[in-house]
């Protein structure tokens, strides 16, 4: 593995001249995170078909990373998954990749609305959250004692679950999908908005109607709803983390830090950490223990994303190191429904394989990104 410079890593710190031999899309910073100067003013003024496809490619990789990379489940079921809750995760995912792009905004502000998203579809769309029988019918239902364990008095959820549940939201549904996705893209294109207000309006009514046909099914199938406490809790706080999430400070320059950032692989270990990390311990300790690896792995990484040298290689290995390690796991853990074992292994190898093209292709497609000066702060 090289040790030096990546030509993949975005911009480099230095006092030598940019390289003026090259096209101006070549010349272009590719920081991970939209430049001042390079804010989007518009969508792609390319053809509906070039600008639809990282659309569609976004619209099925939400529901599966969320769902199916952890082996949830049977490779049998991939397609269902795909048809049925692609509107809700992939809509949401583009909603959020755009919001973000639209507004200038970057991973910040694409964390925070994730982490909306998760509160909202664990709180008020299925309920998960609040509902203690939601996994009785699953080969979960032994999971039950633990999150009884970290209860929290006068709302009635578990703490446990709520990292675990918001947690895979903000990792496996929303930013690995658009990091893998943005990825594959060329640098003039990573940072802007693939689509204009009518094409968000679609998405958003496609968005609507899969959360209430979720809504409604698992209502009728589990015959729950959550208490007016607990509905309102989750619904202020989706409100509180879209207010901070649209902040104007995410959308501000920050200047580089002259130290160089290291190897991008590094990026993605304080990820494998708090996987490897968050069930160490039953209870209220593991919960605050997992907490406390989070709030340290994602602190660590945003002041990695300030150094110089910081590209869409360390972007691409600190979102996707989550969805590697789901896949990696996915061995040992079941589906949600009883398989064969053969069903089984062929669904933990799918996963694998298109964990590893996605995340090798990723890399591969960045391969060719030239070094760049860096021209101001991101």
């Amino acid at each position: 593995m090289p040790t030096g410079p990546d030509p993949a890593d975005g911009p480099v710190t230095t006092d030598r001249p940019a390289t003026t031999d090259r096209p101006a899309a070549d010349r272009s910073v590719d920081t991970g995170r939209p430049a001042a100067t390079d804010r989007p003013a518009g969508t792609d003024r390319l053809p509906m078909r070039r600008r639809l496809l990282p659309v569609v490619a976004l619209l099925l990789l939400a529901p599966w990373a969320a769902e199916c990379s952890w082996g949830g489940f049977a490779i049998d079921d991939f397609l269902p998954v795909l048809i049925f809750l692609g509107p809700m995760y992939g809509g949401a995912a583009i909603l959020i990749r755009e919001t973000a792009r639209h507004l200038g905004a970057s991973w910040p502000t694409i964390v925070l609305l994730a982490a909306a998203f998760g509160v909202l579809q664990a709180g008020l769309v299925d309920q998960s959250l609040f509902n203690p029988d939601f996994l009785d019918d699953t080969q979960y239902a032994d999971t039950r004692a633990a999150a009884e364990a970290t209860l929290v008095p006068g709302l009635g959820f578990s703490l446990r679950q709520a990292f675990d549940y918001v947690g895979n939201h903000i990792v496996l549904t929303i930013c690995a999908p658009i990091v893998l996705i943005e990825s594959f893209l060329g640098a003039d294109r990573r940072h802007r908005p693939w689509l204009g207000r009518p094409g968000l309006l679609v998405v958003g009514l496609i968005y609507l109607l899969g959360s209430l046909f979720i809504f409604a099914n698992i209502n009728n199938d589990k015959g729950f709803l959550a208490s007016p406490l607990q509905l309102a809790f989750a619904a202020a706080l989706v409100l509180a983390l879209v207010g901070t999430a649209l902040l104007p400070r995410w959308r501000r320059p920050r200047p580089r830090r002259a130290r160089r950032v290291p190897h991008p692989l590094w990026v993605g270990l304080p990820v494998v950490l708090v996987r490897l990390g968050s069930d160490l311990a039953p209870g209220w300790p593991g919960v605050i223990v997992a907490l406390a690896l989070a709030a340290v792995a994602a602190g660590l990484i945003a002041y990695l994303s300030t150094r110089g040298g910081w590209g869409q290689r360390h972007v691409l290995v600190a979102g996707s190191a989550g969805l590697v390690m789901a896949a990696a796991f996915a061995y040992v853990v079941p589906p949600y429904s009883p398989a064969s074992p053969a069903a089984a292994l062929a669904s933990d190898v799918a996963v694998t394989v298109v964990t590893v093209a996605l995340v090798v292709g990723a890399w591969w497609r960045l391969r060719g990104a030239s070094p760049t000066v860096h021209v101001g702060a991101s």
